[in-house]
């Protein structure tokens, strides 16, 4: 009973963790604008880059990032158990996405996942990371990257986990990849319309 109330909390601490609306509290801290109000009006990165440039794009990621690694190491050392900071990180993503802070209209859930990720399952998401690197640069456009990395970081955990708790996080990489493709639609109707604008340059 004891250990499932341990379980409970860290799930607490890990949503409210990530349901930290970091975008928002960023632009209004430097610009004293609501990002909602501007660019794609999403809470991430890159509207944040956008809008007020590389550096504060970068710093909003790593710390979206760290929201998601925090979750898995406060899990790993307050239960001890593998499976519990799998279970706290995927509902750190959740607590980003459905952020009661923004009328749970939070962010599309990739850096924090990232930040997850690069803590359960390095590798595959080393290889994910090197898809989004490489697809970014191709297309100029942070969407495509996101969805081609989710997409790939499903299959690199099948194919790295360990056979310990293996099926748990491959449940977990789905869930991850479908999260995000979900929150994508827009930007994948604007890709199919030829929409989507670059994150640096001009339209092709």
């Amino acid at each position: 009973m004891r250990e499932l109330g341990t379980w409970a909390a860290a799930c607490a601490v890990s949503f409210v963790l990530g349901s930290l609306p970091i975008g928002l509290w960023w632009g209004r801290l430097w610009r004293g604008i609501d990002v909602r109000e501007h660019g794609s009006r999403n809470l991430g990165a890159t509207n944040v880059f956008r809008l007020l440039g590389p550096a504060h794009g970068v710093a909003v990621l790593l710390l979206d990032a760290a929201k998601g690694a925090l979750a898995v190491l406060l899990t790993r050392r307050l239960v001890g158990s593998e499976t519990a900071a799998l279970l706290a990180g995927m509902v750190t993503v959740l607590g980003h996405v459905f952020s009661p802070w923004v009328r749970f209209r939070g962010g599309k859930g990739v850096a924090t996942g990232l930040g997850v990720w690069l803590l359960l399952a390095p590798l595959a998401t080393g290889i994910a990371l090197a898809v989004w690197g490489a697809a970014v640069g191709i297309s100029r456009r942070v969407s495509v990257g996101s969805l081609l990395a989710s997409a790939v970081l499903f299959p690199a955990v099948c194919l790295t986990a360990s056979p310990d708790g293996r099926v748990a996080r491959v449940i977990a990489a789905g869930v991850t990849a479908a999260l995000v493709w979900v929150r994508h639609r827009g930007n994948i109707v604007r890709l199919g319309r030829g929409e989507e604008p670059p994150l640096w340059g001009t339209r092709p």
